[in-house]
């Protein structure tokens, strides 16, 4: 750090939405020419710290104070004038423009009115060369690579005199070089005196970069560090909130076996499955009538498996064969015909239809696997609509109300039921309890027990570590973006050993069938 005196303090910040406590009583406080992390789990309110920040929202109380002088920003653009400028996740500039108009759109240089062009390309030339960035300002953005888009946005955000720099998760779809080129660049302009604010997931990325870490949790702060001073192991006990130690294992009448013959033959074998930028390549093996756990952070990866497993995303690398058919699954149609379903996490954006009913919803996957020209009779509709109401337990018990009436856990059961009337034969759960109240888990967690128990296959992914633990007979843990090993769930395995993995990124040997 150059300078012994914060450029940005935030005491005492506070931000409620109806019935959520976002923030209770935040401080943070980022100095010149350091980079410093921000850690917390999904919901810990990362995202919310910036967004008041930098106006987004306005705060409910507290104070944000920038270079000594107390600040009260109306909307990112007066926050990015006095020198607060963000870089997000989804690079938010135009694709179909030009690199230097990117750069600039807004602040054109103008004579008389006019759009100076070649003002304009100069200036982006000699921003871009600052960064080490030699590429041609006049071609459209969306010809670049997703890291080049990124360094655009820099160039942008540091154009603008910022002496804050707020990087969320800018790493999350780079692949190593990419990275590697970011911190970099990172590196540079903190030691010219920005104040870098850095938003990842990544641990091994957090000790490469960050000269301290601020860890919330739940809305409120846990506390401020030098990362010199804080092993890894625990980093992930501050986010996730409980002392490795003192971790309260599960009753061994909970915990699911490794029951299955390790030599049996496997329903779903992917092999060095990857994809650039999402997800290193892995090897996972399904047996008929496993239930196999997926265990890691936020970020770690989870989600892009089980994306890649149902070929929702095209792999670059590796294959995936169901049932040691010839046909490799590649895309959603031949994971469904193969007999694999697909729970995505987020059931809003990608899972049910708000605007259709409890029906249309429940029967959407099995209509698309017929063919829109083969529409299903409406008597086996009621059949299958009436089975899984009453299976499930869905309330209301009404076929034909709008989905978006429902409460989350009974949506989440009308997603559950979309797939089960498929007779999937692999079950990829992402996050399927995250949301819903103590009820409707246990009667998910239930139902994956008995689906197990009748011979179905199911990736359980989850948040929840002693959740992972009670229904696998196999734990797969993720790290970085990078499967580091396959636990057996027998005696020797509970929730520290789990997280130690996970913090330490255990590999080779315990990688097993």
């Amino acid at each position: 750090m150059t300078d012994s005196r914060p450029v940005l303090t935030m005491t005492g910040i506070s931000k409620t939405f109806p019935g959520v406590r976002a923030l209770h009583d935040v401080d943070f406080r980022l100095f010149p020419g350091e980079v410093h992390a921000l850690m917390g789990e999904n919901g810990a309110g990362k995202s919310t710290l910036i967004k008041v920040l930098t106006g987004v929202h306005a705060l409910d109380e507290g104070t944000v104070v920038l270079d000594g002088e107390q600040v009260a920003f109306t909307g990112p653009m007066q926050a990015s004038a006095s020198g607060v400028s963000t870089v997000y996740q989804e690079v938010n500039l135009c694709t179909n423009l030009s690199v230097a108009e990117n750069i600039f759109i807004g602040r054109e240089p103008r004579r008389l009115g006019a759009i100076r062009w070649g003002e304009m390309r100069r200036r982006a030339r000699a921003l871009l060369a600052r960064l080490d960035l030699d590429i041609d300002v006049t071609a459209q953005l969306g010809t670049y690579s997703l890291a080049v888009q990124q360094m655009v946005a820099i160039a942008r955000a540091i154009d603008v005199r910022a002496r804050v720099l707020i990087l969320d998760e800018p790493t999350s779809s780079l692949d190593a070089g990419e990275v590697a080129q970011l911190f970099r660049i990172m590196r540079q302009l903190r030691d010219e005196g920005i104040g870098i604010l850095f938003v990842t997931h990544f641990l091994d990325q957090v000790y490469g970069i960050a000269d301290r870490i601020t860890v919330l949790r739940n809305g409120a702060l846990v506390g401020e560090y030098r990362t010199g001073e804080l092993p890894q192991l625990s980093l992930v006990e501050k986010m996730i909130g409980k002392e490795l130690d003192v971790l309260e294992r599960l009753d061994e009448q909970q915990k699911r076996t490794a029951a299955v013959r390790s030599d049996a033959a496997p329903l779903v074998d992917a092999s060095e499955l990857g994809r650039k930028g999402a997800v290193a390549p892995f090897s996972l093996r399904i047996h008929a009538g496993e239930v196999v756990g997926l265990a890691g952070l936020l970020g770690s990866g989870r989600t892009e498996v089980a994306r890649l497993l149902f070929g929702a995303d095209r792999a670059d690398h590796g294959t995936v064969v169901v049932d040691g058919g010839g046909t490799q699954v590649r895309n959603p149609v031949q994971a469904i015909d193969r007999g694999v379903g697909f729970c995505s996490e987020n059931r809003r954006a990608e899972g049910v239809v708000p605007e259709l009913s409890v029906r249309e919803n429940m029967i959407l996957a099995m209509q698309a696997a017929r063919g829109w020209l083969r529409p299903i009779p409406r008597r086996r509709q009621d059949e299958l609509v009436e089975k899984y109401i009453r299976a499930l337990s869905i309330r209301p018990a009404n076929p034909d109300l709008p989905v978006r009436n429902l409460s989350g856990g009974n949506q989440q059961k009308v997603l559950l039921a979309r797939w089960l009337i498929t007779e999937p034969r692999l079950l990829i759960l992402d996050e399927p309890t995250r949301g819903i109240d103590v009820g409707a888990k246990a009667e998910i967690q239930k139902l994956v027990v008995q689906l197990s128990d009748d011979g179905m296959a199911v990736l359980f992914i989850s948040a929840e570590l002693e959740e992972v633990l009670r229904l696998s007979h196999r734990v797969a843990v993720m790290r970085d973006r990078t499967m580091v090993a396959q636990l057996d769930n027998d005696d020797t395995l509970d929730a520290d050993r789990v997280m130690r993995t996970i913090a330490s990124g255990t590999t080779g040997a315990e990688v097993i069938r």
